[in-house]
């Protein structure tokens, strides 16, 4: 049996990277903070462990505005690698958009429902939870509690 690799690449090329295994999980998430973080109306997280990941060139730069999340990102082009979150133990999430072949993977929830935008509909009969779609330590906070006290 063969081991399943992905490869993933920034829009300019500085960063690539290679994921080796099957990932544990692949969301829809409708909520503010990656809304804003990734400039999209909602996105589709990959869940990997970070050991699965291997970066092949370039190296990401990191940003944290929310308690317990660092996001990575291309420094140069801008292109949103993933996060990785303290609320959620040896969990990697990369965002679709750093796959080279984002066709294989087919989200199996939504995250934030109730937070997507009114004109975001879904007619493809998945979960929709109004909240993170992972078991993630309720000290970390979430982006439903801090909705009305920050922005």
């Amino acid at each position: 049996m063969t081991t399943r690799i992905e490869t993933c690449s920034c829009f300019c090329g500085d960063i690539t990277a290679e994921l080796r295994g099957e990932p544990f999980w692949i969301n829809y998430d409708h909520d503010d903070d990656c809304r804003k973080a990734i400039g999209s109306p909602l996105t589709v997280w990959v869940g990997y462990r970070p050991s699965q990941m291997h970066l092949l060139s370039g190296l990401p730069k990191t940003f944290s505005r929310t308690k317990g999340v660092t996001r990575s990102f291309c420094g140069r082009c801008g292109t949103s690698i993933g996060y990785k979150d303290d609320g959620i133990a040896d969990e990697l999430y990369l965002t679709i958009g750093f796959f080279d072949y984002p066709e294989r993977f087919k989200p199996t929830v939504h995250g934030y429902w109730s937070m997507r935008l009114p004109w975001v509909e879904f007619a493809d009969g998945l979960e929709k939870a109004d909240t993170y779609t992972r078991q993630r330590d309720p000290a970390i906070g979430t982006p439903a509690e801090r909705i009305s006290g920050e922005r």
